[in-house]
């Protein structure tokens, strides 16, 4: 009985020729009534005669009326004023048709004036008796709807909020199997009963009120409209709902579902398809968009051709998702990472079929493979993504971090000259700021040699024309092998999660804004600059653990625990964006500033860079990072083996 109900009562609408056919009914009905009324007012007799001819030309004049203002094809269950009014138009032109074929027939049994009398009778009870048959389908609709949804819905709900924005989103889960709304929740005092198209709203100001609420009605989840609205309750709600277990979720506006059903038969839709969600760490981080300059950006792009070293990473590949809605001419995908490139390659053949693009397999360690592709695709810019970034594998792989991070940006920016390359936009890392590990050191060695370079070619000492343009930044959200995925697996195991230290901080954003910032930095540049973005305010790497813990419905320390582990080689407690020997100027962006850095040789920069090489591949270790120190005397390192080194480095310095 209930799949019929569903199947036949709730899902489906019914057919505009029923529909049709019910004004019709429910037209011709009225019109008998109107009639009667005032035959019986005037005490007369009505005759059968009489009688079928005013219900004909009734049918008539409604067939005529309703056909031209389609009245039939509204959704009865969506009806909004707008359709009241067309039925009006609808009725009020059913009157008009009748009094005009009536003025034409040479007898009827009534005078002029009560003629005008039963079309205004008729009139008002055709539109009273179809609004009227329509306000009762809805009512009916919606009992069913009730009794329906209560047996079946998965998860009774609050929307978050009473603005626009909440109403719309209830309204988009009006008919929704797994989601019951129950009203509106908001935060204030106690009010008198306020409502909100057909639901209540509901105040709390306190954890007693959200608890009182969450018993009453077998609270399940609360759904935020957007992500702005949870972060600013994240400090209030959103630790009520983590300590009772109910879930925060999240529906993105409409624009970003691209078609697809919000809730399905078997669940929400996945994050990937636009469909609600858990509330994501990322969420409540995440700071308020940034204004670039789209239109110069897409300008700078539109028509090139454009490598990306590091195409299958997480910056690399979301820089590649962003250029390919800049129209270039062709988009060269560079990576080592075989399937991670064979994924990208699947969905740009889904997501963007016009595309021109070329997926290469490749290492920025091998100068022959870059040759081919520098040769083969003429790049008019170059992103440099490619790197080793993870600093404890770094630590413990040394050599390997040099020949990637150095000499491969090495490679890279040397082609870009041969190959007559306009730009080369180069990532880099806040960790390359007094660097205290091998990672952090090599990043900070290939700014060096890039803007060495640069400069080398600006003022006439080497041949080229390329721009170099460095990036730095802090972690990004979400990105591969990164703290946040990382938390959520042990958070899905039972925990513990685990933390190195109960001070240690962070900066971060999010990896598309990270690269919106990288495309307006490469289209402001005017070469050579190190550029530094601004991270907004760190967070404790702890409090973060917390809250993530929180948000999947645990309570910390009880349901999972935090476990401190220690600092790990070469880890810092904070992260810097500039060094103590360095200063800004500010761009036309003031989420841009361009680092004042001291400025290096080119010759001495390349001596080093092949003697690194040449070190790291005969794996001569501690020569290799005693070379290091004393290229950049502000790495020492921190909690790591390496630590012996920096007194060596600061004795052949001063020899």
């Amino acid at each position: 009985m209930l799949q019929f109900i569903r199947r036949f009562c709730l899902e489906r609408y019914f057919s505009t020729r029923l529909i049709f056919g019910i004004d019709l009914l429910v037209s011709a009905v009225a019109s008998i009534v109107a009639v009667l009324m005032l035959t019986a007012f005037r005490g007369s007799r009505l005759l059968l005669d009489s009688a079928l001819w005013w219900i004909g030309i009734s049918l008539l004049s409604t067939w005529l009326a309703f056909y031209f203002f389609k009245t039939y094809r509204a959704v009865i269950r969506h009806s909004t004023l707008r359709d009241i009014g067309r039925l009006t138009l609808a009725t009020m032109s059913k009157a008009v048709l009748m009094g005009i074929v009536l003025g034409v027939l040479p007898t009827f049994w009534l005078p002029a004036k009560w003629m005008v009398a039963s079309l205004v009778l008729d009139f008002l009870l055709t539109l009273s008796m179809l609004v009227l048959v329509r306000v009762v389908m809805l009512l009916a609709y919606d009992i069913m709807r009730a009794r329906f949804n209560m047996r079946r819905a998965e998860k009774n709900v609050f929307v978050y909020g009473s603005d626009q924005k909440a109403v719309a989103l209830a309204m988009r889960f009006r008919n929704s199997e797994n989601y019951n709304v129950l009203g509106f929740l908001d935060h204030g005092e106690r009010r008198e009963s306020v409502r909100l198209s057909e639901w209540r709203v509901y105040f709390f100001n306190s954890q007693r009120d959200f608890l009182q609420l969450r018993e009453r009605f077998g609270l399940s989840a609360v759904i935020f409209p957007t992500a702005d609205a949870a972060r600013g309750e994240q400090e209030r709600l959103l630790s009520y709902l983590g300590e009772q277990h109910v879930k925060a979720l999240i529906a993105p506006p409409l624009d970003e579902v691209d078609g697809e059903r919000i809730d399905g038969r078997h669940g929400t839709m996945s994050a990937a398809a636009g469909g609600v969600r858990e509330v994501k760490i990322e969420d409540l981080l995440e700071r308020k968009e940034i204004r670039v300059k789209m239109d110069e950006i897409v300008e700078n792009f539109r028509g090139k051709t454009i490598l990306v070293t590091g195409a299958a990473g997480s910056i690399g590949s979301e820089l590649c998702r962003q250029l390919a809605g800049f129209s270039p001419q062709h988009l060269v995908l560079f990576d080592n990472a075989e399937t991670p490139m064979h994924n990208l390659r699947l969905e740009f053949d889904d997501r963007y079929p016009g595309l021109s693009f070329s997926p290469v397999i490749g290492d920025v360690r091998q100068e022959a493979r870059l040759d081919y592709v520098f040769r083969k695709f003429h790049p008019q810019i170059v992103f440099h993504a490619a790197a080793y970034k993870h600093v404890p594998l770094m630590e413990e792989n040394p050599c390997e971090a040099v020949l990637v991070n150095v000499v491969g940006s090495r490679n890279v920016a040397l082609k870009c000259i041969e190959y007559d390359v306009e730009k080369m936009v180069m990532i880099s890392t806040d960790k390359a700021v007094n660097p205290t590990n091998i990672m952090g050191c090599t990043k900070r060695l290939a700014e060096i040699y890039v803007q060495s370079l640069g400069l080398s070619i600006a003022r006439g000492q080497t041949g080229g024309r390329t721009k170099f343009v460095t990036t730095r930044f802090g972690n990004v959200l979400g990105s591969n092998g990164s703290v946040i995925p990382r938390f959520r697996e042990q958070i899905s195991r039972g925990g513990p999660v685990t933390v190195t230290h109960p001070e240690i901080t962070r900066y971060f954003m999010t990896i598309p804004e990270a690269c919106r910032l990288v495309m307006e930095a490469a289209t402001m540049t005017s070469g050579n600059e190190i550029f530094v973005f601004d991270m907004g305010q760190p967070v404790k790497i702890a409090h973060l653990a917390r809250r993530m813990i929180e948000l999947a419905g645990y309570e910390v320390d009880k349901d999972i625990r935090i476990e401190y582990t220690g600092l790990r080689p070469g880890e810092k407690l904070y992260e810097e964006v500039l060094s103590n020997a360095e200063n800004t100027t500010p761009t036309e962006n003031e989420r841009i500033r361009v680092a004042r850095v001291r400025e290096y040789d080119y010759a001495e920069a390349h001596q080093v860079v092949e003697q690194l090489e040449r070190l790291s591949r005969e794996v001569r270790i501690p020569d290799m990072v005693i070379l290091m120190k004393k290229t950049v005397p502000e790495f020492k390192s921190n909690n790591s083996v390496y630590e012996k080194f920096d007194n060596a480095a600061q004795s052949t310095e001063n020899s």
